[in-house]
């Protein structure tokens, strides 16, 4: 049975993000990334056409592999200038009923504490609407940016990670029990204080004695996302991940990662459906099949070559400055995004050049985009859903906004008269929405750690 397919606009807070050098077309948008009525603009645009939500992706380093220099990087604009994503969320929430947002923020570079009530403050806000991206982070230049000799390896840096949500499931389940709020004017008591409990964590990585100095949120803990799919990442996401960003340019290869997290959730005492996924999309297209390849065409003048490897050589940890258009590229061990490394391999084969690269990244970026009529690209993300199981995509943009309004306009009218898109919002917050209830289940690893009795 076809399932109920969710879109997510996919951006960041910045001039270029996936599709490098598209800033440069006359039409798009996206310099404007520093003004207010930008964002907020483009989110009354989204709830407007029924989008799940916007997910902002970030980094807090600069891509500096390509070359070894950040220069060709600041040229082409590859995620830098690049702002705080967070900010945006208010803002955004303020002008929209419905829409959720999903926020990267790596886990690396800030203490437990502190994090767990900038994200509390943004469910307040936005009236439980938010989700987390976990990511560790994967480029060096962001470590030594607040400190550190570099990024740690990869699987190190998971098993951090692990810590660090076990601090904050404390923080977010345990510390305020659900009616520790009384607001009684009467008597001048806010909150009862037997009822607001310290958390006591001493570990490898962390230490806290605290109080959680938020209230309890809509959902307590934000809807948690998460886009590593390497080994190491499949098991983080199968016990912590409600939501799993992929990516992969062959249903096939997807179907496995997906299938795979799946059951380890369930090995972990999850519920295969516990999981959703999205795979991330770039599409191009238009009332007939001719009108969307004119738009590719056009759009295909303006990418660059040059950012999509600058891009590429930060996100897979290897620098194609060096190498000439056929010889046989290294890939080695990366402590970068080991899980883009095993994509492009299943793409481009175990024997990658710097041409075959190019011949994918006609967008300025590897992921090939879908080209066609709205009933073409329709008939093609069902078939992702059927054959790749997965539950939505993260759109990312092109030009914007006209390649969302081409989605709004004429891709999801055709996917609601199939049955296969919503017609109008669920209620209640973003969990709500997506799983039926605001809160985690108590089958998922976070409620070990709530009050009981």
């Amino acid at each position: 049975m076809t399932r109920e397919i969710r879109f997510n606009a996919f951006d960041m807070n910045c001039v270029g993000h996936i599709q490098q050098g598209l800033w440069a077309h006359p039409r798009d948008q996206s310099h404007r990334y520093a003004q207010l009525h930008y964002w907020t603009d483009y989110a009354k645009r989204l709830e407007a056409g029924l989008f799940d939500g916007i997910f902002l992706a970030d980094v807090l380093g600069v891509n500096d592999v390509f070359g070894g220099s950040n220069a060709a990087a600041l040229r082409g604009a590859v995620q830098v200038p690049v702002n705080d994503p967070l900010l945006l969320v208010p803002a955004m929430a303020a002008v929209t009923e419905h829409l959720s947002f999903g926020v990267t923020a790596n886990l690396t570079h800030e203490p437990p504490f502190v994090f767990a009530r900038r994200m509390s403050t943004l469910d307040h806000l936005t009236g439980g609407r938010i989700g987390w991206n976990i990511v560790t982070g994967y480029l060096d230049s962001a470590a030594k940016a607040i400190g550190l000799g570099g990024m740690a390896a990869h699987d190190d840096r998971y098993d951090l990670a692990d810590e660090y949500m076990e601090v904050m499931y404390r923080l977010w389940e345990a510390s305020w029990e659900d009616d520790a709020v009384v607001f009684d004017r009467a008597n001048h008591v806010y909150a009862d204080p037997a009822k607001v409990h310290k958390v006591h964590h001493r570990g490898k990585q962390y230490g806290i004695e605290a109080i959680h100095l938020c209230e309890p949120s809509p959902q307590r803990t934000p809807v948690l996302y998460q886009a590593g799919s390497s080994t190491r990442g499949r098991q983080f996401a199968a016990t912590h991940a409600e939501c799993v960003f992929v990516n992969g340019q062959k249903t096939e290869g997807v179907k496995g990662i997906v299938d795979d997290i799946r059951a380890r959730a369930v090995e972990y005492g999850r519920n295969a459906e516990d999981v959703k996924v999205f795979v991330g999309a770039t599409i191009v297209t238009g009332r007939t099949e001719k009108e969307a390849r004119e738009k590719f065409e056009d759009y295909r003048a303006y990418a660059s070559s040059e950012g999509a490897l600058v891009h590429a050589a930060g996100s897979l940890g290897i620098d194609f400055a060096k190498y000439d258009l056929d010889e046989p590229i290294e890939t080695g061990k990366s402590s970068a995004i080991v899980s883009n490394v095993e994509a492009m391999t299943r793409t481009a084969g175990p024997q990658w050049t710097k041409r075959k690269l190019l011949d994918q990244m006609v967008l300025g970026s590897r992921q090939a985009p879908m080209i066609g009529s709205a009933e073409q690209i329709a008939d093609n993300l069902v078939a992702w859903m059927d054959e790749a199981g997965v539950d939505g995509f993260n759109l990312s943009r092109t030009v914007v906004p006209e390649c969302f309004d081409d989605i709004i306009e004429l891709v999801i009218p055709i996917l609601q008269e199939r049955g296969l898109y919503k017609t109008g919002y669920r209620e209640g917050p973003f969990r709500e929405k997506l799983f039926g209830t605001p809160r985690l289940p108590s089958r998922h690893i976070a409620a070990r750690y709530r009050i009981t009795g």
